[in-house]
């Protein structure tokens, strides 16, 4: 082979390497591109909430919580400073804990606690103040001093907080008519319950909205039959 072949060679082969390694850097630059964004990530966080609350086995819950958790996590640190996957990863550690059960779910709740704590110090009206929500369900759940932090004046505060967010809401609705039925004031929460079956649906929670008319209908039951 001459040297000017040799030549012709060694140009083809720089320029080929050279696309090749643009094509490599585009391929680098692709994931950044593609990333999800904060409202992408959270959507697959509820959508992947809504399937272990209401169709998987009891059974098999608090695996798939936990599993959930750590990747709510990640999502939560790599969009430091959104409040919404801090309400995300919240509401999946407090739906563990209640999985779990027993004293083993207080570590797991005391975290949640933080967590929404923490939202609502950046935007407590995000989520249509689901942090308010969630917050005061565990206020009213969990035991008071000095087995852990359950105050039912707070939460009645909080519930309520949520509720002038969000007065349809069919999460706020249902949890402060719970509240009130737990607190002993049955009769007040039918007109909550009432709201949560007149509620509108809820773009992509068609699972979640079905589960908690479910469990509204359940407690206007327990209502009735006392």
């Amino acid at each position: 082979m001459s040297l000017s072949s040799n030549h012709t060679l060694t140009t083809f082969s720089r320029r080929h390497l050279t696309s090749a390694l643009l094509a490599l850097a585009g391929l680098s630059l692709l994931p950044a591109a593609q990333a999800a964004t904060v409202e992408e990530s959270v959507t697959e966080l509820q959508q992947a909430w809504e399937v272990i609350n209401y169709k998987t086995p009891a059974a098999e819950k608090e695996k798939k919580f936990e599993a959930l958790a750590a990747r709510a996590h990640k999502i939560s640190e790599s969009f430091a400073g959104r409040p919404e996957p801090l309400v995300w990863e919240g509401i999946i550690l407090s739906s563990w804990g209640g999985a779990k059960g027993g004293l083993g779910a207080l570590g797991l709740v005391k975290q949640a606690k933080v967590l929404y704590e923490q939202a609502i110090q950046i935007d407590g009206n995000t989520l249509d103040g689901s942090a308010y929500n969630s917050l005061g369900v565990l206020y009213y759940k969990v035991p008071g001093w000095p087995i852990a932090f359950g105050d039912k004046d707070k939460a009645r505060d909080l519930l309520q907080k949520a509720l002038t967010i969000n007065p349809k809401g069919i999460d706020a609705n249902y949890f402060f008519a719970d509240y009130l039925v737990e607190t002993g004031e049955p009769q007040k929460a039918v007109a909550h319950l009432e709201k949560v079956m007149q509620a509108a649906p809820r773009a992509g929670r068609q699972i979640a909205d079905e589960g908690r008319r479910a469990e509204a209908r359940e407690l206007m039951e327990k209502i009735k039959s006392k």
